[in-house]
């Protein structure tokens, strides 16, 4: 089977799920499928096929003001011929998409069908049918994040986006993926709720998965990562990914504040680019006091980054939007580290609440915190929850369940693609 994976970002440094996207192409090769990936790259001297992770990528160009997504989004015609020369020269069987509202653009799909390629779309995000991170449905601050208003319309999506939104995004939307795809899938039953509340079917959750072949960093290894970041005699709190205070940093911060007064000794590592964290949240760390408490490393990539996850004491996911999944919480659970998260999205589904960490609203400050100390505190409870986390990993979310289910999805987009040819073939004379 030919295989090519759609997807606007193509470095496997900036997002956990693209490293899955890689490490799903490479098992489905050792199966003995042909297995590529389609991207784009925003420099025109570097739209030219590679190589990553033992990839082969194709890349087309596409670079323009993200003000007007919303459009070009649909259908990005300047980049069309390059994807379409693409499908004609690697003529995939299945098309998988991930990643493409913003380069690959909807049209895309469009093509692939029009060369008779199965596709099987999978939703990562909430783009489907909004614009960014999805922030509004929890009511927020006044509503104490208790809201799950997930359906899309003009009074919420007009104020939000202003100039950029455009009235018939989600309509054109939603009828490409009805005409053009035939398996559509989600990463976590959370995120197929809210695609559903948006008039889009949902074939089938699959869940993001990481390989599972962790060997767990030596001692010394720990030791020399503490030793280098001041975190001896620490404990050490962690949150990794990108920066962002939709992820909940603010909220960390205000954490910090209740959570210092009784353990000075606590530390916030953040696991993010330094750039990232200088630029937007030093400030905010030194106007609420904290900042003597935060150890920002910077990206961390291998075995510094094993390193860090194997010195946290408990691992947190604040999220204060829709976090879709969370791929974060299972590389910490493969570091056997308890992990806090939000109750917004996809985490309830990896994180087993009393089992394997706790599960709590990030807007409520005072008890988040409060499942942080009992962890901090609780050193056998800790380890008991680490260790349950890690056997929930291997047992649950292991790539090769991943490229399983997978293969099911693409069997059925492939009947799915033949039925649909041969009822719109033209009966034969009589």
């Amino acid at each position: 089977m030919r295989i090519l994976h759609f997807n606007d970002l193509h470095d496997p440094r900036i997002g956990s799920s693209i490293r899955q996207m890689y490490q799903l192409a490479e098992l489905q090769r050792a199966a003995g499928h042909d297995s590529a990936v389609l991207t784009a790259t925003p420099a025109a001297n570097e739209a030219t096929p590679t190589e990553i992770l033992g990839s082969r990528v194709f890349r087309v160009h596409s670079d323009y003001d993200p003000r007007w997504r919303a459009w070009v989004g649909l259908r990005n015609a300047r980049a069309l011929p390059a994807i379409e020369r693409v499908l004609d020269e690697f003529r995939p069987d299945v098309v998988h998409t991930h990643l493409i509202h913003t380069h690959l653009s909807y049209s895309s799909l469009t093509a692939a069908r029009a060369r008779g390629a199965a596709v099987v779309f999978t939703a990562h995000d909430v783009m489907t049918f909004c614009y960014q991170k999805l922030t509004c449905f929890h009511g927020g601050e006044e509503h104490r994040g208790e809201l799950r208003d997930y359906a899309a319309h003009w009074q919420k999506c007009l104020p939000c986006q202003r100039l950029r939104w455009r009235p018939d995004r989600n309509a054109r939307i939603r009828t490409i993926l009805a005409r053009d795809v035939q398996r559509f899938t989600a990463v976590s039953h959370e995120l197929a709720t809210a695609i559903r509340a948006n008039g889009i079917r949902v074939d089938r959750v699959v869940h993001n998965a990481i390989p599972g072949t962790l060997v767990l960093p030596s001692a010394d290894a720990v030791a020399a990562f503490r030793a280098k970041h001041g975190l001896v005699d620490k404990r050490v709190i962690t949150i990794a990914g990108r920066l962002h205070e939709q992820k909940g940093v603010i909220q960390l911060f205000r954490m910090l504040q209740v959570l210092g007064r009784e353990l000075p000794e606590i530390r916030l590592v953040v696991m993010g680019h330094r750039k990232v964290y200088d630029g937007e949240f030093a400030e905010r760390a030194k106007a609420l006091d904290v900042d003597r408490f935060v150890v920002p490393t910077g990206w961390l990539d291998g075995d510094e980054l094993a390193a860090a996850y194997s010195a946290t004491d408990v691992f947190v996911t604040p999220s204060i939007c829709f976090d879709t999944f969370g791929l974060v919480n299972l590389e910490a659970m493969e570091h056997e580290k308890p992990v806090v998260a939000t109750c917004f999205g996809g985490s309830p589904e990896v994180v087993e609440h009393g089992v394997t960490g706790f599960v709590e609203n990030p807007f409520d400050v005072a008890a988040f915190a409060a499942r942080i100390r009992e962890l901090l505190l609780d050193e056998s409870l800790a380890r008991r929850f680490g260790r349950a986390g890690r056997e929930r990993m291997l047992a649950r979310f292991r790539t090769e369940r991943l490229a399983r289910e997978f293969a099911e999805e693409y069997e059925l987009a492939l009947a799915a693609a033949r039925a649909a040819a041969r009822s719109a073939a033209p009966s034969a004379p009589g």
